[in-house]
């Protein structure tokens, strides 16, 4: 066998090794930006970088490897044994990219007094869930669920020690025995937003990009606010919350500095 015959045949089973691993690709970008990472949080909380860095191991790298070792002159059991190892080097990596997403994946969008922080799993002391009121210590695997925080009082006995754990990057709503139900803080957060036309004056450059949204969303001015957002140290952005007053309900979300 010639070395461009060689090269064609192991051309065709890498393409067709690519197109499988395109197929596993696709599914797996339905599970983690559909469900996990909904949008904005595939940019807030780095899961279009994990997801790219398991699409390249799963569709490039596979593929690859298979043009490498590809050969029909080899004996048959050595060839499935060749093509086996490049398939479980893929399956594990695809095991592991998969467990660091769902580790890293959103799962409240939390109303924290001045902003919306986002709370990631890896945010969290699981053996601390307990603690949480029952209704919220399930875990969604679809997406965040809205939360509220309980903020202490300066008075408070335990206010200088939350203080301190906050300043140690542990925030309140990274606490499960913070979390207390959305609609519970309904009227602190409405009296907390802040006005659509306060937003535009900042970003005058803006102000099209944030009509555009009050409309799509059937807002205006008067019946919507915002909040910064705060996400990830290891993605810091600036975003902002657009809320609807009258329900509390987050409605659009604008990559804009909310401070």
């Amino acid at each position: 066998m010639s070395i461009g015959v060689r090269a064609r045949i192991a051309l065709g089973a890498a393409f067709k090794h690519f197109w499988l691993s395109l197929l596993v690709a696709a599914v797996a970008a339905a599970l983690v930006l559909g469900l996990w990472y909904p949008s904005p949080y595939g940019k807030l909380s780095g899961g279009f970088a994990l997801f790219g860095l398991l699409v390249i191991v799963d569709v490039i790298c596979g593929p690859l490897l298979t043009l490498v070792v590809f050969d029909l002159r080899k004996p048959r059991s050595e060839l499935i044994r060749d093509i086996g190892i490049i398939v479980l080097i893929q399956v594990a990596a695809l095991v592991y990219g998969f467990y660091s997403i769902a580790q890293a994946r959103p799962i409240f969008l939390a109303y924290e007094g001045n902003r919306f922080r986002v709370v990631s799993m890896a945010d969290i002391q699981v053996d601390e869930l307990p603690r949480a009121l029952p209704a919220l210590r399930k875990i969604s695997y679809i997406g965040p669920r809205l939360v509220g925080v309980k903020l202490l009082e300066t008075d408070d006995a335990e206010y200088r020690d939350s203080i301190m754990l906050s300043m140690q990057g542990i925030h309140p709503a990274f606490r499960p025995e913070r979390w207390v139900h959305y609609e519970s803080q309904l009227v602190d957060l409405q009296a907390a937003l802040r006005s659509i036309s306060v937003l535009k004056t900042k970003h005058p450059i803006a102000i099209d990009s944030i009509n555009e949204v009050l409309s799509r969303h059937d807002l205006t001015e008067q019946n919507a606010g915002y909040l910064p957002l705060t996400a990830s140290k290891a993605h810091p952005s600036d975003w902002v919350v657009i809320v609807e007053r009258s329900s509390g309900l987050p409605r659009a979300y604008l990559p804009l500095d909310g401070w």
